[in-house]
Order: structure tokens, then sequence, then C-alpha cells
């Protein structure tokens, strides 16, 4: 039997974790500390997986057959959504870290430079900023061009 709101709101803790099937491999897991959590049971390459989804109410049964449905078809296309998901998140980090890299220069309106490296700063005066574009920029005519 499909889940409907109702049912899932309605949904009681017991003394032990339990799964409330809604097809498809989707359920909610009612936990004991009266958490309700999404996840999508599915096999691939001959191996079970469990992929979560999120907690109830914040992700609601409409969302969670979309994710659902999502997931099955890149199942359908032979890859799997784990990996998928795995991938997005290394690449959100991976973002993360290149805009803290960005926030670590900083230029003041007066042309002083102030350089962040880990808890130490490195701050320069205007006229020592502009020595270090006029290296930096006589260095780059030196490098060989990719």
């Amino acid at each position: 039997m499909a889940l409907t709101e109702t049912i899932i709101r309605n949904a009681k803790p017991a003394d032990k974790p339990r799964k409330l099937f809604d097809g498809g491999g989707l359920y909610l897991l009612v936990v004991p500390s009266r958490a309700k959590y999404w996840r999508l049971k599915y096999r691939f390459g001959g191996k079970e997986n469990t992929l979560s989804f999120g907690v109830y109410p914040a992700v609601t049964l409409a969302v969670a057959r979309n994710l659902r449905d999502e997931a099955r078809a890149l199942l359908v296309a032979g890859i799997d959504p784990s990996d998928v998901r795995k991938q997005e998140r290394a690449t959100k980090r991976d973002e993360t870290v290149r805009l803290e890299a960005q926030m670590r220069f900083s230029v003041d309106n007066d042309g002083a430079l102030s350089i962040r490296l880990g808890a130490r700063r490195v701050n320069l005066n205007p006229l020592e900023t502009v020595q270090l574009r006029a290296f930096l920029d006589a260095t780059r005519a030196v490098l060989p061009k990719e």
C-alpha cells in the first residue's frame, strides 16, 4: 500500500526502528527518537545499497518520490546514484575551498594588499603592492605559454 501524508504524519515511533514502504524501494524509517528518515533501497552491481533523501517533514512525500524517480532513472542508465551524490558533494567541497582561497587575498581602497595564510596575515603597503605586481607581471612574461 502506498504511503499518504496522513499515514506518515500519524506514524508513531516504536521500541525499534521500523520501515513504512511506499513502493519502488522508497521507504520511511521511523526511529524511536521520533525522527522520520526517507531512504531508497536499491541494487547496483549485484549489491544492495541505501540512499538517504532527508528527514520528514523537511522532505515531503512528493519530493521523496521525485528523488526516487531521479535515482531510478540513473539506475536504468547504468549509473550508481550514490556515486553521483558523492561526486556532487566533492564538487561542492572543491568550490568551497576555491571560494575560501579567493578570500585569502584582499586589496584595500588605498591599494594595500593583505594576504592571509592560515592563522598568519601579511599586510603590504601600497608601494610594496605595486612592486609585487610588477614582479609577478615580469615573471609571467618570462614563463613559457602552455
